[in-house]
């Protein structure tokens, strides 16, 4: 949060992007940021303890956003096993939709955290979102084998292996710059790719 309440604040975040955006985090300078909020660079130390601390905050919204929808449909998956309509689970191309409902609206900041993250806590977005993505499908897994329904054994070094495909594979709309039409395109085929593959290798 800003440290006192002037317009300033609301200067630097869009220069900051700017600037994080043309250089990478490493390669921006905090000067450069002041010189395109037209503000002195102490200016904004009173806001900012440090340029990790400013990034962090340029791209929250994008963090809050994917955290919220990832809450949002657990809970819809979790519904439809209780109700046992397993097909929809797959059916509903959740991440797919969360490409184009989450990533593409917030898209810069995206870019910032896949593409010029290095050197902040943010480095290791995508294999952490592995992490997330394999710790919760083995949950549900077991939610689903408590429940008698049948699923496949699999050892969580090769969810770790399939799972980083995965993710990696649909993140690469915003590192290669997809327009949003050329983006449906690529996540129909990344569906029809992925989905029953998943449903062959862990049986349900």
């Amino acid at each position: 949060m800003p440290r006192d309440g002037t317009e300033t604040y609301e200067k630097i975040l869009p220069a900051a992007k700017e600037e994080f955006l043309e250089k990478g985090f490493e390669q921006a300078s905090m000067r450069e940021i002041a010189s395109r909020a037209d503000i002195s660079a102490a200016g904004i130390y009173r806001h900012f303890k440090d340029k990790e601390e400013l990034f962090a905050r340029v791209v929250q919204p994008a963090i809050d956003a994917l955290m919220s929808w990832y809450n949002r449909y657990r809970e819809v998956d979790y519904g439809f096993l209780r109700e046992e309509r397993l097909d929809e689970v797959w059916n509903s191309g959740a991440d797919v939709e969360m490409i184009l409902q989450v990533v593409y609206p917030n898209f810069d900041l995206f870019k910032l955290i896949i593409c010029k993250a290095e050197g902040t806590r943010y480095a290791h977005f995508i294999h952490e979102l592995v992490e997330m993505e394999q710790k919760e499908t083995l949950n549900f897994m077991e939610e689903a084998k408590k429940r008698g329904i049948s699923v496949k054994e699999i050892r969580p070094e090769e969810m770790h292996l399939l799972m980083s495909a995965y993710v990696t594979a649909l993140f690469e709309v915003v590192v290669h710059d997809f327009p949003l039409e050329d983006a449906r395109h690529y996540l129909r085929t990344f569906h029809e790719f992925f989905y029953p593959a998943w449903r062959t290798v862990l049986g349900f």
